[in-house]
């Protein structure tokens, strides 16, 4: 992962090809980069978000930002009351409960 401005890249290795390419997540605008060096793929990231921002300032466009911290999640019924009574029962809100449960996950 790789992190400027706000911004995130994933980052993969094409083996054949050998280079790195890599796309800045959470955004529906694409954003790319490619590099054949760790120096060369991190200059090539960092320029591609540089040039989004100077695309969007001289369009007079908002930059689109990455997770908002909002995200909207479809789940069945029972486990919906489920999650809501362990968090009643911990005296949390649901979104603080399933949240500190998502970050157990994510470590």
């Amino acid at each position: 992962m790789m992190k400027y401005k706000g911004y995130i890249g994933h980052v993969e290795y094409d083996d054949e090809a050998k280079i790195f390419h890599g796309e800045v997540v959470g955004l529906r605008d694409i954003i790319t980069f490619q590099g054949k060096s760790v120096e060369e793929l991190e200059q090539a990231f960092k320029d591609s978000i540089d040039d989004y921002l100077n695309w969007c300032k001289e369009r007079g466009e908002r930059p689109e930002k990455t997770f908002s911290g909002t995200f909207n999640l479809r789940i069945p019924p029972e486990l919906h009351a489920k999650l809501a009574f362990q968090a009643k029962t911990m005296d949390m809100s649901l979104n603080t409960y399933v949240t500190e449960k998502l970050r157990i996950v994510a470590e």
